[in-house]
């Protein structure tokens, strides 16, 4: 099966707009499909395609949490610390991280223990994502790839599944001088990963991989950094001093909730 394919052709159903009746007959089924609470949103009748509904907007930005919170809503797969260079996406399924973060991972940043956090998004989340903290962007790492399902399911059947993936990799400077890497990995059905700062990647679309630095780019804690189209997964590496997690394994997040505290 090409998973690339099938996601585009998914891509241009889910952005096509039927007739209202019936568009909002396929809108409501998705909400009650997916359990979808909707307190937060417009009415389900007022987007015109699926696509809009999966990419919906919140009404109003939510309260900040203390400290580091989550860039998104999702499940949380993981959280632990990895050495040498490894982590787990779930129990007994590792991957690389030097084949993750590719051009982003300079030699000795990640020598010895680290923290990393997996952040799983189901189709029925809120698919934007938002800096975490104050953080300064380093560079925009993008790897094309395969579009495997990042659920929990494909997981169990797949070692190195994030690596492996289509995916874009933030580096940034945390108020502490530590480092972090965020990355967002395009999963099946994910059409596409959109940056507002960086117009010049558009994922999914057979492109060569690409590699920008930036200097003088600040993002502020809960600044809109852009947006999954459906559901996937985001990975958060980070230097070994720099965080310190107080969320475990299956804990159900939401996108502005202290999840960790900075430290220093």
């Amino acid at each position: 099966m090409d998973y690339n394919k099938f996601s585009n052709y998914f891509g241009l159903i889910a952005h096509y707009k039927f007739p209202k009746l019936l568009q909002n007959a396929i809108n409501n089924w998705y909400v009650k499909k997916f359990q979808i609470d909707m307190s937060e949103f417009n009415p389900i009748s007022s987007y015109d395609s699926l696509n809009a509904l999966f990419t919906r907007e919140l009404n109003s930005p939510r309260a900040l949490g203390d400290g580091f919170v989550s860039p998104s809503d999702g499940l949380c797969l993981e959280c632990q610390k990895g050495d040498n260079l490894k982590a787990y996406s779930i129990k007994s399924k590792s991957y690389s991280i030097d084949e993750l973060l590719g051009k982003s991972l300079e030699k000795g940043e990640l020598d010895g223990e680290f923290d990393y956090l997996n952040i799983y998004l189901s189709p029925r989340d809120y698919h934007h994502y938002h800096a975490p903290c104050d953080m300064e962007i380093i560079s925009l790492n993008y790897t094309p790839g395969t579009l495997f399902s990042v659920a929990r399911s494909a997981l169990l059947k797949h070692d190195n599944l994030y690596a492996r993936n289509e995916r874009v990799v933030l580096k940034a400077r945390l108020a502490n001088d530590k480092l972090i890497w965020m990355v967002f990995v395009g999963a099946l059905n994910v059409g596409k990963m959109k940056f507002d700062f960086e117009p010049r990647v558009s994922t999914n679309s057979n492109l060569s991989p690409a590699f920008y630095n930036y200097n003088n780019l600040s993002l502020k804690k809960g600044e809109h950094i852009g947006n999954f189209e459906l559901g996937s997964t985001i990975v958060i590496i980070s230097q070994n001093g720099a965080i310190n997690y107080q969320i475990k394994r299956d804990m159900t997040l939401k996108q502005a909730q202290s999840i960790a505290q900075i430290i220093g």
